[in-house]
């Protein structure tokens, strides 16, 4: 079926900041490992694999619409230095991939595609689950201070 060339561009664009989340939260995961915070990377990970998942489903909806999928694109990765650090890119990174999910469901609504649509909203729904834990992390930094909670995560 051919999709709409804005929608495939746009889902393209998706595509490149799930691949770029994903290289920056296996940095993320592999620097806590490193340092002995095995909860705190097991967490790290598993975000990842859910971009690669997201990534997946971008990549075949991008065929199914006879597009052709771009996966040489990154963004600018942020590594952050230390956890606080660490999660403060994590969150803006999900809250840009938030902005641009909802706008990318307005348009596939616009252009009445929508499958793309409900596919996109599912997506949404796994980074609002992940902004939610980005926000009790650094909730729980904030009430315990950062050395107990990274006890916490050892």
């Amino acid at each position: 079926m051919k999709g709409n060339e804005k929608l495939i561009e746009v889902l393209n664009s998706l595509l490149a900041d799930e691949l770029t989340a994903i290289n920056q939260y296996m940095v993320h995961s592999e620097m806590a490992a490193d340092w002995g915070y095995n909860k705190l990377h097991e967490n790290f990970e598993k975000r990842a694999i859910d971009e690669m998942k997201h990534a997946e489903k971008l990549i075949g909806r991008v065929l199914f619409l006879e597009g052709i999928p771009v996966v040489s694109k990154l963004n600018k990765v942020n590594i952050g230095a230390d956890v606080p650090r660490q999660l403060a890119y994590d969150h803006a990174a999900e809250m840009d991939a938030i902005k641009a999910y909802n706008d990318a469901i307005k348009l596939a609504g616009d252009v009445g595609d929508f499958a793309t649509r409900e596919l996109l909203d599912g997506i949404l729904q796994d980074e609002d689950r992940h902004i939610d834990d980005i926000e009790s992390f650094q909730e729980r930094i904030s009430q315990m201070t950062l050395p107990v909670f990274l006890t916490t995560q050892v």
